[in-house]
């Protein structure tokens, strides 16, 4: 097999064998635990300019099919794993994952120790990374990986956001319509909201509160999606348009992201980030304890002990990281009533686990009393 060379930005060096796609790549390495549903993970727009360590041995036996992409393309910049499978053995498989990898022009590594590699980002923290099949001198691959740009301040969303609004009809009877911004839209996302009677209008990133309001919603949604949030003023803006409608509001990861920094707190990032499906993550209004979906290497800064004024009512953490006491959602309250809230993890959940999936049912109701 033709070998393949991993250099971290910091010197660390990994030597395998290519997988997917020849040549070089750079971008963010950072870490994915789950044990299923890579072909998701590939195709998550949050993962845009990032390269994919995946923590479980044995990738690829289910191959690749045509119905659980999450966007239109594969978004990772590369893509290392160990033990490769030899053969797809899905009868839902239309292909297998290196086909799909080389097809893409996704450039990957196989074979080395993604053990000893995520022992070393949970140490060092997410990093800079170049994979070749092309360089075969550390030092020279080194040289390209530090001129590579960082994660940090790196604006994305333009990148993978749709250009032109679509619609997702309602499953059934229409009762709301909801003004979704693309900040890297998982396909899930809408179609859990059409499940329960959602009219969804995707808008550009660059939509403004015209746009929003064209719409006539009953409701506004945020995605999730890559890059740093820092960046992202001009939704930030328009969140905070949306707030002074009173509209119901309800983001998710990038959107709660930018929730945070629409009620004046600061974001930052974190040594290593939350990738996988196995996130435990504790709902503070219930005290239910929920396992997850993540995919974000930024979080929110808020105080856990408080509730704290804003110009748009009480807002406070509503749940939380078991692992390490990062905020995982916030909600803005009038009163009594919950008039838009956010989670940093992904209740639609594909694929899987669905202890989240009631945060849709939750933000349908706000809608229904609103």
């Amino acid at each position: 097999m033709e070998p393949a060379l991993l250099v971290l930005e910091d010197g660390r060096v990994f030597r395998g064998q290519a997988y997917g796609s020849p040549g070089e790549t750079f971008g963010e390495a950072v870490f994915a635990t789950g044990m299923t549903g890579y072909q998701e993970t590939l195709t998550d727009p949050s993962y845009h300019r990032q390269v994919v360590v995946q923590t479980a041995p044995h990738i690829g036996n289910t191959g690749v099919n045509d119905e659980d992409p999450e966007s239109r393309r594969i978004w990772v910049a590369g893509y290392v794993v160990r033990d490769p499978s030899r053969v797809a053995s899905s009868w839902r498989a239309a292909r297998t994952l290196d086909d799909d990898l080389r097809d893409a022009g996704i450039v990957g590594i196989s074979g080395i120790d993604t053990r000893a590699l995520t022992r070393h980002l949970r140490d060092r923290g997410a990093m800079r990374v170049g994979v070749s099949t092309e360089e075969t001198d550390p030092q020279a691959l080194l040289g390209r990986v530090l001129a590579s740009p960082p994660m940090a301040g790196a604006d994305l969303t333009d990148d993978v956001s749709t250009p032109q609004p679509y619609l997702v009809p309602a499953v059934g009877e229409r009762r709301f319509t909801v003004a979704a911004l693309d900040l890297g839209i998982k396909a899930m996302t809408p179609h859990r909201m059409a499940e329960r009677g959602i009219e969804v209008h995707v808008l550009p990133a660059r939509s403004g509160l015209a746009d929003v309001l064209a719409v006539e919603p009953d409701g506004v949604f945020f995605s999730n999606g890559p890059g740093d949030p820092a960046t992202a003023d001009r939704a930030v803006d328009l969140l905070r348009e949306v707030l002074d409608a009173e509209l119901p509001f309800f983001g998710i990861c990038f959107g709660n992201q930018l929730f945070g920094r629409a009620l004046g707190f600061d974001t930052y990032k974190l040594r290593f980030g939350h990738r996988g499906i196995n996130q435990p993550v504790q709902d503070l209004r219930t005290g239910k304890v929920e396992i997850t979906a993540h995919n974000h290497g930024f979080a929110v800064d808020a105080p856990m002990d408080r509730e704290v004024d804003t110009p748009y009512g009480a807002a406070r953490v509503s749940h939380v990281c078991l692992n390490d006491e990062v905020v995982e959602g916030l909600e803005l309250t009038d009163g009594a009533r919950v008039r838009a809230f956010s989670v940093q993890y992904h209740p639609e959940a594909a694929a899987g686990p669905h202890d989240a999936a009631y945060l849709f049912d939750r933000f349908t109701a706000m809608m229904g009393e609103r």
